[in-house]
């Protein structure tokens, strides 16, 4: 559809309603900018932007935007590209020689579009060392001076990595000469006049009319500061304001800094080596919303999430910024567009379906799916990863509607509460798994002990608890990282953080105890040997 196809009925009392929970003025909340043809019409904060002060969130207020800052990066990129500096298919062995062969070879363009096939550092971090010292880009580069094991050649599959654009930071700044911070301040921020944004690395810096994030911590209802400790770069280091970021959707609409082909490059989704599209351009994603194109990106920190969405065929710009962990910025976005957009196709309702549960491995891959049931909704647990799923009339699963960058589908076989075994479709790449048989719970002798990752140089001990149950606590270069370990079949386990962060990953035996392979949905399999 054309500029402008899809009418707008703006209702500022509906859209107060929908933050009806979060205003408030003793907890922390969220900011709100919605723009019509460029032109803000709807600018507020609810909650507050500290819990230690009381002071309110507002629309001017520096926030952490997280993984919205990937176009920035790509942007800035092809703002090189434009002066003949680099090429968007390049190797990125031309700037970064130090790598590992398998990440030398890999191009900016598929770094940019997930679609490299490399684990991911910055997930390799978190899950084995978790949120421990502060952790320079340097150091999580330094991880793939060597690569154990890729998680597929590139452009077969798409999967989420922070990490390489810790690569393509640092080519950035060997590109340009100059420090992150300086490129994106002097080419993109000042030139459209976002003056309050500023890409900061780090939470544990003082930086004026900043707002705090806020984790959820137990019980349920106080919150805790918690920071990352990992160094941010163009992978997720910006903060912003909601008055900065809808100045910035406005200038996407007729771009004066980066030229017609670079935002063509940055919108254009990829596509992998079957045919699929991955709803992925260059750090920016590209979805259809009840029958309405969108362009977006989310973003998620330590304790807030962000959202900044487009929609063109109505003119219709939205920025939500939160700076509290238990909310989900893209669900409430989704609803501003169903109060905005009245002709929109009718919401589609998930079939009603007793929930699916067993446990189902790849014989192929090694794979390991969970489906069970959580406060009344299916879930599908992707390699440790948890997924909230919705049934259509022939019972095949797909990620809910706030989940669609996820190109998957998963369709039982067998009885429908308890498949023998099930098909998984993950962006055009089919999988088939088979259940596992329960297995007894009682931790076998073979498996506590002392193991080690001799690529990330993490030390793994396995070791029964006073609860009778296995735990998993692992020491790495960044920090160090325990974890519950649940039974899911014979030498098969699933790794459970015990942080306030919801890591975790499937833990495989092999040689009678003797390695064991760590895999999560972003990266592995990592192995692990036991030490003498």
């Amino acid at each position: 559809m054309g500029i402008n196809t899809f009418k707008v009925a703006f209702d500022e009392k509906k859209i107060d309603a929908i933050f009806s929970s979060l205003n408030q003025c003793h907890l922390p909340g969220a900011a709100i900018g919605i723009a019509i043809g460029g032109k803000p019409i709807y600018r507020k904060g609810f909650g507050l932007a500290t819990m230690e002060l009381g002071i309110l969130l507002s629309p001017t207020i520096r926030m952490r935007i997280g993984s919205v800052t990937k176009h920035f990066a790509c942007l800035a990129y092809l703002l090189l590209c434009e002066e003949g500096k680099c090429d968007l298919d390049d190797p990125m062995g031309t700037y970064l020689p130090e790598l590992d062969p398998v990440a030398r070879q890999i191009t900016m363009r598929q770094a940019m579009g997930h679609v490299s096939g490399l684990p991911d550092a910055f997930d390799i971090g978190m899950q084995l060392s978790g949120v421990g010292r502060n952790v320079t880009s340097a150091e999580v580069l330094a991880v793939y001076r060597r690569i154990d094991d890729p998680v597929a050649k590139p452009g077969i599959t798409w999967r989420y990595n922070n990490g390489v654009y810790g690569m393509l930071s640092a080519a950035l700044e060997r590109i340009a000469d100059r420090p992150l911070e300086e490129i994106m301040r002097d080419r993109i921020f000042e030139p459209t006049g976002m003056f309050d944004t500023l890409l900061r690395r780090w939470d544990t810096d003082f930086v004026p009319n900043s707002a705090t994030l806020h984790m959820s911590s137990t019980p349920p209802g106080d919150f805790e500061k918690s920071y990352l400790g990992f160094a941010l770069v163009g992978e997720g280091g910006i903060c912003s304001t909601v008055d900065d970021m809808l100045r910035w959707l406005a200038h996407m609409d007729a771009p004066t800094v980066g030229n017609a082909a670079t935002w063509r490059a940055i919108k254009a989704p990829q596509r992998l080596n079957n045919g699929t599209s991955t709803g992925y351009g260059l750090g920016l994603m590209t979805d259809n919303y009840r029958g309405v194109d969108t362009i977006y990106h989310s973003g998620g920190v330590m304790g807030g999430n962000s959202q900044m969405l487009k929609v063109p065929a109505a003119g219709l710009d939205v920025v939500l910024m939160l700076n509290r962990h238990d909310v989900l910025g893209v669900k409430i976005v989704n609803q501003i567009l169903d109060s905005c957009l009245p002709d929109l196709a009718p919401i589609k309702e998930s079939a009603r379906r007793p929930p699916a549960s067993g446990n189902f491995r790849s014989p192929t891959t090694g794979r390991v799916i969970q489906l069970f049931a959580k406060e009344g909704q299916q879930i599908a647990s992707i390699d440790g990863s948890d997924l909230s799923v919705e049934s259509d009339d022939e019972g095949t699963l797909r990620p809910s509607r706030w989940l669609s960058l996820y190109k998957i589908e998963l369709t039982p076989f067998g009885d429908a509460e308890k498949p023998g075994r099930i098909r998984f479709r993950d962006f055009g790449n089919v999988d088939e798994l088979v259940a596992l048989q329960s297995a007894d719970s009682v931790v076998p002798e073979a498996l506590p002990g002392k193991y080690i990752s001799e690529w990330t140089g993490t030390k793994a001990t396995i070791f029964v608890g006073e609860d009778g149950a296995a735990h998993l606590i692992t020491v790495g270069q960044f920090g160090t990282a325990t974890f519950l370990l649940e039974c899911l079949g014979e030498g098969i386990w699933r790794a459970k953080s015990m942080g306030a962060m919801p890591l975790g990953g499937i833990l495989t035996l092999q040689e009678g105890a003797s390695v064991f392979r760590y895999r999560t949905g972003r990266t592995g399999p990592l192995t692990f040997r036991r030490e003498e």
